[in-house]
């Protein structure tokens, strides 16, 4: 069995790897990394948890470090692009673990933070900078950045650049770095664009592909509810309360819906049955996607509802099961969605919920991924349940009802209850004393019940 000893990698970064406990390349890792050590340009072609990071991040620090080059100003020596926020942060966290006896300086830049704080850490320059397209032409833009130093530009999920709309930034970026440069491109699948891309970026590039384009992991067994639009949700609150069985042990539930306040609406009426849950999407700022993300790793709240910004994002061995709650129109998406189980040499359980009007999605997925669905059956009192007939709903085993909602009385009904602007209108009677009321003049404040204006209107005219 080939070991990391055996591809040409440095002595300081085989030490870092015997300190996260890795000694056995993954397929892409050991068809990636001696090219890439050659200085070619690659094309690498995997499914999503298969070490594409370490397979491209590990033979570049030994390139950069045996360079031993001064760390440019306003420049980077490596470039890092990828499509999302949480997966910029896990690329530049890898790089800094592979390259923590090497040396060399990591930053990341992202949407969503401040951007003074992003032109003052890159002042004096980086070696390695992970970059969302967006942010780095913001930089660049404001003269705060330059790409005239680089000397590894590396693309990571490119199809997912191009889904996001990220084509026109990546053919600007193009221009900006060296000609004279190694270009690494990483993709889960190959379509026509990501094919010119590797044209025009690449020079007589290395192609290593480790599986077949567009299937899904060998270790994911997929199951299947068809089930009506609107009682999704009782389906989900039915399984996530354990009222209902599924294959699989619940560790960390990763739940996908296909809209910003579709995911919202999850999250509500999973807490109003008890079962906490965070939500993470676009409209969601950086530092509660980073805390969502933080409670979903930490098992706090294992149960994390998402758009598809976070299906190549997340990076967790420990999700144990995924669920479409709504299926994606794009083939390929339930690839990367699913892509989040099975990780690190474990298995995974990968559970779509289907509506009639979803069917087309359903035949695309089987006919693009030869995905095999074993139907799973509506639970038998679910009718029942959707109905509103069936038993009470309780949370899920060791978490907490959410708290009833009570209504105040007392002394803290009268603060709870706003203050009536307009008392007379609820038929006080008109000189009843209060202050600014309408009784005479000495009743309440000085100038009794007449207004400001009216009073101003008697000046004007006497």
């Amino acid at each position: 069995m080939t070991q990391f000893s055996d591809l040409g990698l440095s002595q300081p970064v085989l030490q870092a790897l015997d300190l996260k406990g890795y000694s056995t390349p993954t397929p892409i890792q050991e068809g990636a990394i001696p090219p890439v050590l050659e200085g070619r340009d690659l094309m690498g072609i995997a499914q999503t948890g298969t070490g594409k990071t370490a397979a491209f991040m590990l033979p570049s620090i030994d390139r950069l470090r045996e360079a031993d080059k001064q760390t440019p100003f306003k420049s980077c020596r490596m470039l890092v692009l990828a499509p999302t926020r949480e997966l910029a942060g896990q690329i530049a966290q890898s790089a800094k673990d592979y390259g923590a006896l090497a040396g060399l300086k990591v930053h990341s830049i992202v949407g969503g933070t401040s951007v003074n704080k992003d032109r003052n850490k890159l002042h004096r320059g980086t070696d390695i900078l992970v970059a969302t397209p967006g942010r780095l032409l913001d930089l660049i833009d404001q003269k705060a950045f330059t790409l005239d130093k680089v000397e590894v530009l590396v693309l990571d999920e490119a199809d997912q650049m191009l889904d996001l709309g990220f084509i026109h930034a990546l053919r600007r970026i193009s221009q900006l770095v060296p000609e004279d440069r190694q270009t690494l491109f990483f993709s889960a699948t190959m379509p026509k664009q990501i094919q010119e891309l590797v044209g025009k970026y690449c020079r007589n590039p290395v192609k290593v592909s480790v599986t077949p384009e567009s299937t899904t992991a060998e270790r994911i067994d997929q199951y299947l509810f068809m089930v009506q639009q609107d009682e999704k949700q009782t389906l989900l609150e039915m399984i996530l309360s354990e009222r209902h069985q599924v294959p699989g042990k619940f560790e960390r539930v990763l739940i996908f819906a296909r809209t910003k306040h579709g995911c919202d609406r999850v999250v509500k009426k999973l807490a109003q049955v008890g079962i906490p849950a965070n939500a993470i999407h676009g409209n969601k700022s950086q530092p509660q996607r980073e805390r969502a993300l933080d409670e979903f790793k930490r098992a706090k709240t294992p149960i994390l509802i998402a758009t598809d910004v976070a299906a190549r994002g997340i990076d967790i061995p420990g999700v144990s099961h995924v669920i479409n709650y709504e299926l994606p129109n794009v083939p390929e998406q339930y690839v990367h969605r699913i892509g989040r189980t099975a990780r690190a040499g474990k298995d995974g359980i990968a559970i779509a919920f289907c509506a009639e009007d979803e069917r087309d999605y359903l035949k695309d997925i089987r006919k693009k991924t030869d995905a095999e669905f074993e139907r799973l059956p509506l639970p038998d009192n679910f009718r029942a349940v959707v109905e509103g007939v069936g038993p009470t709903k309780r949370a899920a085993p060791g978490q907490r009802m959410a708290k009833p909602k009570v209504r105040p009385t007392g002394d803290a009904a009268k603060r709870a209850k706003p203050k009536d602007k307009h008392p007379a209108r609820k038929g006080r009677p008109s000189g009843a004393g209060g202050p600014g009321g309408g009784g005479n003049a000495g009743a309440g404040r000085p100038g009794g019940g007449r207004s400001r204006n009216r009073r101003r209107s008697s000046a004007a005219r006497g």
